[in-house]
């Protein structure tokens, strides 16, 4: 698998001004950060809060600009925002006097899609995609959480960039949504093969729908461990896959490296875990 993106010994500084004398202090969130990311792939990072997961989608976002190193995109420095890379936030930020389908055909005008017809089109497909179809003409206040998240989903799929980055897009949904709309992501990003970097606090959320699973370690950040994570996913419609044994080795692997970094004992080992279940 060839790398799409790369952040190679990042750096992220920021000037803070200190809780007693108030004076400015340089804050160290990033340090010494290597992470390649494949073509086509679906990296979950997780980590403790505030731990920088949010700045490392910002910097790939081209919303912020490391202090150091060097973060490419298809062998191309990031110098800031562009149509390859959207971005889904946790708030949902729809136009609330839009419909549905203006708000997919809003980011088509902005991309440059001049056709009204095309746009129109366009809209209605990814739409579909998310299993809104019946909903176009509804505006955000008459949607549900998940239904507006699934609008911001189509919303940043439907000028087809090739990088999708999301930051804990489903953190304020009930739970039975947030699995459902798990499943429903894992479905659409086999079938567009847009390269996914999924942000998350949530190490179930994160073990199931990644390839492979990035741990962060506390300030500053940097990139504790990467977890390639194999299970198989097609099953998951006919068990369900949280309950497996080697789901739960994987989620106690992490667990076990977020929980070293407050100084708890080391837990058992990956393979000790699948061992034993």
């Amino acid at each position: 698998m060839s790398s799409r993106i790369e952040l190679d010994h990042v750096r992220q500084t920021f000037w803070v001004r200190g809780d007693d004398d108030k004076q400015l202090r340089e804050f160290v969130a990033l340090d010494d950060l290597s992470l390649a990311i494949g073509e086509g792939e679906f990296l979950t990072v997780v980590g403790p809060s505030g731990c920088g997961k949010s700045t490392v989608l910002d910097l790939i976002a081209g919303l912020a600009h490391p202090s150091g190193g060097r973060l490419t995109v298809d062998g191309v420095a990031v110098t800031g925002p562009g149509r390859d890379r959207s971005v889904v936030f946790q708030q949902y930020t729809l136009l609330p006097w839009r419909t549905a389908q203006g708000n997919v055909e809003f980011a088509l005008e902005a991309a440059g899609v001049k056709g009204r017809g095309e746009r129109r089109e366009q809209a209605r497909h990814y739409l579909a995609l998310v299993g809104l179809a019946e909903f176009a003409n509804r505006y955000p206040h008459e949607l549900s959480g998940g239904m507006k998240q699934r609008v911001a989903i189509a919303r940043s799929l439907s000028y087809e960039p090739q990088v999708l980055l999301m930051d804990e897009p489903f953190g304020a949904l009930d739970a039975q949504t947030r699995e459902r709309l798990q499943e429903e992501l894992l479905g659409i990003w086999r079938r567009t093969g847009t390269t996914v970097v999924f942000i998350t606090h949530d190490i179930d959320e994160a073990v199931f729908l990644g390839q492979r699973v990035a741990v962060m370690s506390a300030r500053p950040g940097r990139i504790k461990e990467v977890i390639d994570v194999d299970l198989d996913r097609e099953a998951a419609g006919e068990t369900d896959l949280r309950a497996t044994p080697a789901f739960a080795a994987y989620r106690h692997h992490i667990w076990t490296l977020l929980r070293e970094q407050h100084g708890a004992p080391v837990q058992r080992s990956l393979e000790e875990v699948r061992t034993v279940a």
